[in-house]
């Protein structure tokens, strides 16, 4: 029965559902507690790759759910032609917890960058600076949006697309020379993410991290930063920059803010903040009193429960314990906290990944040599083990 249940499932979504994701995995799941999920026959798989990095608390906690149920009780949406309650503390809470000033909510990740790209365009337009370049990096994501695509530093994501936006530059990752030569009396801002996650979990190094901060002071140009998916404790900080000590002037999040409920946020400092005037930018959904109400619940219990350093904790753990249980198949494994990438020395990303569906565990795999292990912050280092275990079984 359970079985029919699934194929007439995947019978509906082939009929009706348009077809960009291809093959999907042959699960779908009915539940989720903690960090295991529950498929429509029944079967409990352990997630360690929460949604692609959103479920950072797991599945169905306890203090998100009767928050969201509470909040759904009362009111969902007003728009933001009024005042929303909940838009205005989570505001004040991301501000008081990082380096910035002033916040923009949004639905999605694609939404908060392409308000980044506007942001720092607006900044200079408004000071009469024909600065409008933005430079990224190859192997980059930053979304699906026609702008957001043309800031992606992957080919495949924008070639059916074109014309594209005009005005992006890209460069290698680390590569400081060409980041340099990249930079003209055009360039608005680099654009970067601190640990590239669709590439294969690939970290900036310090150098090239605080290189790009020193050229935009010397140059007077604005450092987005891209932290749909390592903000919000992934990293093992609360947010990936806090790794570098290196301070950007725009952030993005999305992803684990809402532990599931869409929502994403655009952070600037004053000075840049203040270049968006009345009606520059909007939103519809963008900070409604769910979202923000999940977000608000979601910083608490990362708070109470510890969880960033949780992050910094457990991640470190298992990403010894890879190195060493699996040494001799691995080329490198790659990360910070709890965002971790496993490169093979052969193409077996994809085989493993099936074999640890048999053993009901989730993770991803970037093309077909790396895994990329992004569990809920929630695991143990029994957790860890148990999953390296299975890991390591998988070998054979």
């Amino acid at each position: 029965m359970s079985l029919n249940e699934l194929k007439e499932i995947v019978s509906l979504d082939q009929k009706y559902y348009m077809n960009t994701f291809g093959s999907r995995t042959p699960l779908c799941f009915r539940s989720g507690k903690g960090i295991e999920l529950t498929d429509v026959s029944g079967e409990v798989y352990k997630d360690f790759f929460a949604g692609i990095a959103v479920s950072a608390l797991g599945h169905s906690h306890p203090k998100l759910v009767e928050a969201l149920c509470d909040q759904v009780s009362k009111l969902l949406h007003t728009s933001s032609v009024y005042y929303v309650e909940n838009q205005a503390k989570l505001a004040q809470k991301l501000c008081e917890i990082s380096d910035f000033d002033k916040v923009f909510f949004a639905s999605t990740g694609a939404e908060a960058n392409e308000g980044a790209i506007k942001l720092a365009r607006k900044y200079f337009y408004e000071r009469g600076i024909d600065r409008y370049e933005i430079i990224t990096l190859n192997k980059s994501f930053h979304g699906r949006t026609i702008t957001t695509a043309t800031a992606t530093g992957q080919d495949k994501y924008k070639a059916p697309y074109k014309p594209l936006t005009p005005g992006f530059v890209h460069v290698d990752i680390n590569d400081i020379d060409g980041l340099k030569s990249a930079v003209n009396e055009h360039t608005a801002a680099i654009m970067i993410e601190f640990i590239q996650g669709e590439s294969g979990v690939h970290p900036v190094s310090d150098e090239f991290a605080k290189t790009i901060r020193t050229i935009c002071d010397s140059e007077g140009i604005l450092l987005i930063d891209d932290e749909v998916q390592t903000g919000i404790g992934r990293t093992g900080k609360m947010f990936a920059y806090m790794n570098y000590g290196v301070t950007p002037d725009i952030m993005t999040l999305a992803k684990a803010l809402g532990g599931g409920v869409p929502v994403s946020a655009l952070l600037a400092k004053e000075e840049v903040a203040s270049a968006f005037k009345p009606g520059d930018h909007g939103t519809t959904f963008g900070g409604n009193p769910l979202s923000t109400r999940a977000g608000l619940t979601v910083l608490d219990v990362m708070e109470q429960e510890d969880l960033v350093q949780n992050s910094a904790a457990v991640g470190e753990y298992m990403r010894d314990m890879i190195k060493s249980k699996l040494c001799d198949y691995i080329k490198e494994v790659r990360g910070m906290g709890l965002m971790i990438g496993v490169e093979f020395n052969n193409p077996i990303a994809r085989e493993v990944v099936n074999k640890l569906i048999d053993k009901h565990y989730l993770v991803g795999a970037v093309g077909d040599s790396i895994l990329r292990i992004v569990p809920p912050l929630i695991i143990t280092k029994q957790d860890a083990d148990e999953f390296t275990d299975a890991l390591l079984q998988c070998m054979d």
